[in-house]
Parts: structure tokens; C-alpha cells; sequence
């Protein structure tokens, strides 16, 4: 027996149908909002973009789900950072995650109110952006993974690959500045200690990058000490490929670098690290606040050779060398 359906009820079912995506829309407009703010791009950094979300995962966020996220990269122009990280602001996000020492001081000088959570290489508190540790006191707090005091090991390290070297080339990032200032500070009293002499060369470009190299030919260090850098870690290959065609043994501060053909690295897992920005991140959005959150100091630390870099620059990787490290990439 066929079936009536009066007007009212075609107007009701429509009515139903129409109201379904408003209350998406509602629902989606209620989701809180993270804004991701980096000095460097995402084609470098995509291994910790998924660890960042994987740290939020494990707090209980997943993107697209109950959580978005909004990227502002600066490719490597920092004088871009402070329009995104103003564009942040005004977009109220509920926390800005700022990858680099950088991008931290333009979201601290951006915002007193907004929550920050940061990844840095060295410690907060004389970088003034935390009063302490335990207490952080203000809107940031986030992660240390120390790349500036693990010089004097790196240094170490590539002795022991090279022991008969005696000159050390320290490439540099001049627009890093206080990672610069500490990374040479500490590089150079390693050095003294060792009877190594320094030679710092600066590159904020690739192209600068290669005018380093060609001043490497005439001057011939021994060895290629590189400081962490989110231009270099972009520019990783690059410098792998440099270094292979100048025979000349570096060391780097990440295992990305390593990954990447370079030839050896020491330093924290920034997968890691991103890991637990993500889950501090995710504690701030459920209500923690910054200044009673921790700063969390990097635990995990890698040591890197890639085989086959040494055998292409002629290297002779020592057995008790390769005892040492946590994974030799053939």
C-alpha cells in the first residue's frame, strides 16, 4: 500500500538535513586551534611535524579530529616571523608551538597571554625566556634538547674519527645569533683543551654555504664541525654532497644529517623532542598552565655514522668508533 507524505513532514525532513551541517560547522568552529610557527620550511622537517602530532595524539589529540592545527613557515627569512606570528594572534589560536630559538622570541615578544611552547638548544633561562626550570612563570615553557653543550662531545667524537687532526672548520649561521654566540664559545674552549685550532666561517644562504666550501679548498681543515641550524638542517644535503666532493669528514648535530649522507652526527632525537613539544602542547589545550609546566630537558641523545659517507671521503671508521654509536647506516 503505497505511503502519504504530507508537506509537513517533507519540510521537517529538510529541515533535519539542513540543520546537519551547521552543527558541524558549530563543532568544527569549537575545536581549538594550534598555531605552528617555524623559522625554517616543511620540506625539511616533515619527520617532526609527524612526531609533533604523534605527541599530541598521545595526549589525545588528533588533527582534523578534535584539534587543528595552523603552519606558518619562514623558509629560512626570519625577518618574516614576527607578521606570522602576529597573524597567529590574531587568529586567537589557544597555543602557539614555535620551533627554534627564533621563532620563540617572536612569539614571547607577540604575545603575553597566548600559551607558547618551544623547542630550543639551549637552556631558557639564560635565553631569559623562563624564570626557572620547575616554574617557568609566564606564558612559555616547552623543551631543551641542548644542542649548544654537546660541542665539546661532537668535537670528541670527530677527533677520534680523525686523530690526526689539528684544524677544525666551524661553519656557522650569523642570523642564529645566540646560538652562534654559545655555540662558538663552546666550541672554541673544546677545542683549546684538545689542541685544535678553530676557523669559523659564517652562511645564512646556500649560496653562502658554497663560498664556504671553496674557501674550505684553499684553507683545508681537517675536519667540518657544523652548528645546529634550521637553515643547515634544510640545507642538509647540500652539505652532505659538499663535504663528499671535498673529501672533508664532518660532524653534525642530528641524526637527519646523517640520514641525509652526511657523516656523522651526535646530539638529542628531535623526533623526540617534537614528540614531547606535542604532548606539552596537548597538556596546555586540557587546561595545564605554562607557568606551572615544566621545561622538559631532551634525555635521548644519538650517535650516527653513515658508512658509506666514509668510504666515500676516504674515512677509516675505527672499530672501537663504531662500538660507540647507536646506528651505523650502510
Amino acid at each position: 500500500m503505497p505511503v502519504t507524505i504530507g508537506r509537513r513532514e517533507v519540510i521537517a525532513a529538510l529541515g533535519g538535513a539542513a540543520a546537519w551541517p551547521l552543527a558541524a560547522r558549530a563543532q568544527q568552529s569549537a575545536m581549538p586551534v594550534i598555531g605552528f610557527l617555524h623559522s625554517a620550511s616543511p620540506d625539511g622537517n616533515a619527520d617532526r611535524l609527524r612526531a609533533f602530532r604523534q605527541g599530541l595524539k598521545e595526549a589525545g589529540f588528533v588533527e582534523g579530529e578534535n584539534v587543528a592545527i595552523e603552519y606558518r613557515w619562514a623558509d629560512n627569512q626570519n625577518d618574516r616571523l614576527p607578521e606570522l606570528a602576529a597573524d597567529l594572534v590574531r587568529r586567537r589560536v589557544a597555543v602557539i608551538a614555535a620551533g627554534g630559538i627564533p621563532s620563540t622570541f617572536v612569539a614571547k615578544a607577540a604575545t603575553t597571554t597566548i600559551p607558547v611552547v618551544f623547542v630550543v638548544s639551549e637552556d631558557p633561562v639564560k635565553l631569559g625566556l623562563v624564570t626557572s626550570l620547575a616554574r617557568p612563570g609566564g606564558n612559555l615553557t616547552g623543551i631543551n634538547f641542548l644542542a649548544t653543550e654537546l660541542a665539546a662531545k661532537r668535537l670528541e667524537l670527530l677527533r677520534q674519527l680523525v686523530p690526526g687532526a689539528t684544524r677544525i672548520a666551524v661553519l656557522v649561521n650569523p642570523a642564529d645569533a645566540a646560538v652562534t654566540e654559545t655555540t662558538l664559545r663552546e666550541a672554541e674552549t673544546a677545542a683549546r683543551a684538545m689542541g685544535l685550532q678553530i676557523q669559523v666561517h659564517n652562511a645564512s644562504s646556500s649560496r653562502e654555504i658554497e663560498a664556504s666550501f671553496a674557501t674550505f679548498v684553499r684553507e683545508r681543515p681537517d675536519g667540518l664541525f657544523v652548528q645546529s641550524s634550521a637553515l643547515f638542517n634544510d640545507r642538509r644535503v647540500q652539505l652532505a654532497l659538499l663535504t663528499v666532493l671535498r673529501r672533508l669528514p664532518a660532524t653534525y648535530p642530528f641524526r637527519d644529517y646523517a640520514e641525509a649522507g652526511g657523516l656523522m652526527s651526535y646530539g638529542a632525537s628531535l623526533r623526540d623532542t617534537f614528540r614531547q613539544q606535542g604532548a606539552q602542547t596537548g597538556r596546555i589545550l586540557k587546561g595545564a598552565k605554562p607557568a606551572e609546566l615544566p621545561v622538559v630537558q631532551s634525555t635521548k641523545y644519538e650517535f650516527v655514522i653513515n658508512l658509506q659517507a666514509a668510504r666515500a671521503i676516504e674515512v677509516e671508521v675505527p672499530n672501537a668508533v663504531q662500538l660507540l654509536a647507536d646506528e651505523l647506516i650502510e
